[in-house]
């Protein structure tokens, strides 16, 4: 039996040997869904279950108190995984089911998979340590516990203190409908909270005493909506009116408040468009005779693509199969699927390839599961989302593959993907994720070339366009609003 057939088999039979236990912990975090920087029983539990591993487990990293490392073996080289364990607001909904029924109306809900994400992150972890005690190999192998991903950067703010700057590389996955590698870059952003101080007064007999922060709120969101036209195609721009400042429609409203998410290719577009947006918002100021206070609320760069090490996690996510889905697995995807819009449906291929997906669909005819992997072509269009592992693929050449989890044409953040969130499809998924980053892992343990490539890739890359943090220090992790 030579090296390559040696390792997949020692992993495949690590994983297969821990299912249950890795599908236990999957299930604990689902059924604790918490928003960024509160995931307080999400992070006790996986650093409790990282140090009955035998992993140094450090909290409280970069000061949030939901961060943490757990760190096992010594010297390099060092391999970090990636995890994330934080929910949505709003998706709270029932698992296994085929309709929507929330199990709290308005409650949390792992809308995108991130117990999943975790899990399958933290199984690779396990896999490595295993493979460095039965070999006794140097090197060192790191999990990374990464609070607030949605809507909190939580990975920026930690690269900000240089929690990754050690790393050689660093590994992560995500739960969809595809498995593939996530070759496309992402938008960079900031979110910013502008908030408008009036003048309360009786909206009937004395209204030209107030001074209206709502109408502030409104003027801005007019003149941002007419700046849509004057920036760059790629770039997106949301809101959210966050305080309106109350119910009594016979007051002028004294205080008001919008969240706004700006989104580009680059950070230094993305800060363009902010102070086009920041000019707006004095304008609106000075119209309605308010006062605004501008709050950074955070921010993450866009996605640098490592190709020399995205083809070693195909290579590798090749070798962990696609799986095979049971009929029980493909009756439900197929009661998933007509749960859709239909514009849903139309849109499941371009979902596809937003995960890296290359190919025309022909192969998912008739199906509504993916039981394929998709070619590796490296590709320079653009993702329109973003994700904070953006930062860490600035400090540290990094890679993410993603594996069907769920129904072809679920989308991200919503109750099909939270309801699909346990399945044993899903699982399946996750640990097909988890092999194929141990495996990269372990070729990189065995491969010191290959390393010095990826590397090599990284530093002309960084060489060029040195990181910048776009969080500035001033900045603090915040909760969700509630």
């Amino acid at each position: 039996m030579n090296q390559l057939v040696e390792n997949t088999s020692f992993v495949k039979s690590y994983l297969k040997k821990n299912k249950d236990l890795f599908e236990e912990i999957s299930k604990f975090i689902w059924q604790h869904p918490e928003t960024r920087f509160e995931e307080h029983e999400s992070a006790n539990y996986l650093s409790n279950t990282l140090e009955q591993e035998g992993f140094h487990v450090k909290r409280n990293v970069a000061g949030i108190n939901t961060a943490f490392v757990g760190t096992f073996g010594e010297g390099a080289p060092f391999i970090g995984f990636l995890g994330e364990f934080d929910a949505l607001s709003g998706l709270s909904q029932t698992a296994n089911l085929t309709e929507y029924k929330p199990m709290e109306v308005g409650g949390n809900g792992h809308g995108c998979g991130h117990n999943l994400l975790g899990t399958g992150a933290l199984s690779a972890a396990f896999a490595v340590k295993a493979f460095l005690e039965d070999n006794h190999l140097p090197g060192t192998v790191q999990f990374f516990g990464c609070p607030g991903e949605e809507g909190g950067s939580g990975k920026t703010f930690m690269a900000r203190e240089g929690v990754f700057d050690h790393l050689d590389i660093a590994l992560t996955w995500h739960p969809s409908p595809s498995n593939s590698i996530m070759s496309l870059s992402t938008l960079a952003n900031y979110q910013i909270y502008f908030r408008f101080k009036g003048i309360s007064s009786h909206a009937a007999n004395s209204p030209h005493l107030g001074r209206s922060a709502l109408d502030a709120v409104e003027l801005m969101n007019v003149g941002v909506n007419y700046l849509r036209e004057h920036i760059i195609p790629e770039a997106r721009i949301h809101y959210a009116v966050t305080n309106t400042g109350g119910v009594s429609p016979n007051v002028v409203q004294a205080d008001a408040e919008v969240l706004y998410l700006i989104r580009a290719p680059k950070v230094n577009q993305v800060e363009e468009i902010y102070k086009r947006v920041c000019k707006i918002a004095e304008g609106a100021a000075m119209m309605t005779e308010t006062k605004l206070t501008i709050d950074f609320d955070k921010a993450c760069s866009n996605y640098i693509p490592n190709r020399a090490l995205e083809q070693i996690l195909h290579e590798k996510l090749v070798e962990a199969g696609p799986g095979e889905a049971s009929v029980a697995d493909k009756a439900f995807a197929k009661k998933i699927w007509h749960s859709l819009t239909e514009g849903e449906r139309r849109n499941s291929l371009d979902l596809l390839k937003g995960f890296g997906y290359s190919g025309d669909g022909s192969e998912f005819e008739g199906q509504f599961l993916n039981e394929s992997i998709s070619p590796y072509v490296p590709s320079n269009e653009i993702n329109a989302g973003s994700t904070d592992v953006g930062d860490v693929s600035w400090i540290v050449p990094t890679a993410q593959c993603s594996a069907a989890t769920s129904a072809l044409g679920t989308a991200l953040h919503s109750w099909q993907m939270t309801t699909q969130g346990i399945t044993p499809f899903a699982h399946s998924g996750m640990l097909r994720a988890g092999e194929a980053m141990a495996l990269t892992a372990i070729h990189i343990l065995e491969h010191p070339d290959a390393l010095a490539l990826i590397k090599d890739e990284h530093d002309k890359m960084i060489t060029k366009n040195p990181y910048v943090c776009p969080i500035p220090h001033s900045v603090k992790p915040s909760v969700l609003k509630k």
